[in-house]
């Protein structure tokens, strides 16, 4: 299926629903191909391919994650 990006700006729900029966979606733009939406996996993702998940593991001031945000915040008026 092809669209254009105002197809995608103004039938967003019409699209989604396309890739859900599993159509890959083509986005043009003034007539050429800028991207392709398809259908993710059903699979979830494991923690362990994304090198981020963890990344701040190693840190003691972020142990409780509540007195740091509160330490961040101090003296800021809200």
């Amino acid at each position: 299926m092809k669209a254009t990006v105002k197809d995608l700006r103004y039938n967003l729900k019409n699209i989604m629903e396309s890739v859900d029966r599993g159509e890959e979606v083509l986005i043009t733009n003034r007539g050429r191909v800028k991207a392709r939406i398809v259908p993710a996996d059903a699979s979830p993702m494991e923690t362990t391919e994304n090198p981020f998940v963890g990344m701040w593991s190693d840190r003691d001031d972020m142990e409780d994650v509540d007195s740091y945000v509160r330490n961040l915040r101090k003296g800021r008026s809200l």
